[in-house]
């Protein structure tokens, strides 16, 4: 299966989970963004490395480091090679000497040891093929304002009377709200009508 190498676009909060944290990943050659729900504590732990703080004590993730650099353990890449029922599953890859393992690791972890360790997190094709929203704006009618107001839709056969500005907005709206349901019907109402 085919890696992709992803970026971290930034952190938001769970407007449907209390205290939960959307960690958003952007494939890097491409538009596709993967939203993962992660805790608080683990939302703290990647924040505060993307942010260069330090904590007065250190973090699990930063004892972690300090155990590996002193044994000279090297994390070498982080893959979400599978999505379940809605949960990401990843593995992380560690270099010691001559021994090179792969170790299971909840998603949010694994992304906060990927930089601090500063190594490149992938996933595979099949994942972000199910799980990868694409935002654009129409160039052609971005401009446009709309002449009509409208409620959102909720089914496929709801979105044909609907500019593709219109779509485009209600997939940012379904994002922001963490309705990735609709955001994925949305999404390939748009990619149909590129066709």
């Amino acid at each position: 299966m085919k890696k992709v190498k992803l970026n971290i676009l930034g952190l938001s909060f769970s407007q449907t989970q209390d205290g939960a944290y959307v960690l958003i990943l952007i494939e890097e050659d491409g538009e596709r963004r993967i939203p993962i729900i992660i805790g608080g504590t683990e939302a703290q732990a990647i924040a505060i490395q993307l942010e260069n703080l330090k904590a007065p004590r250190p973090l699990t993730h930063d004892l972690f480091l300090s155990f590996a650099k002193s044994y000279e353990i090297e994390i070498t890449e982080v893959i979400i090679y599978k999505l379940q029922e809605g949960i990401f599953y990843s593995k992380i890859t560690c270099k010691g000497g001559d021994k090179e393992v792969e170790l299971d690791s909840r998603t949010s972890d694994a992304v906060a040891l990927a930089i601090r360790f500063g190594c490149p997190i992938f996933t595979t094709s099949d994942v972000l093929a199910k799980a990868g929203i694409i935002i654009e704006l129409d160039k052609e009618n971005e401009n446009k304002p709309r002449s009509h107001s409208y409620s959102e839709p909720e089914k496929r056969n709801d979105f044909e009377s609907f500019t593709t500005l219109e779509l485009q907005e209600l997939l940012d709206s379904a994002i922001e709200d963490e309705n990735y349901e609709k955001a994925s019907l949305l999404r390939d109402e748009l990619k149909k009508r590129d066709k």
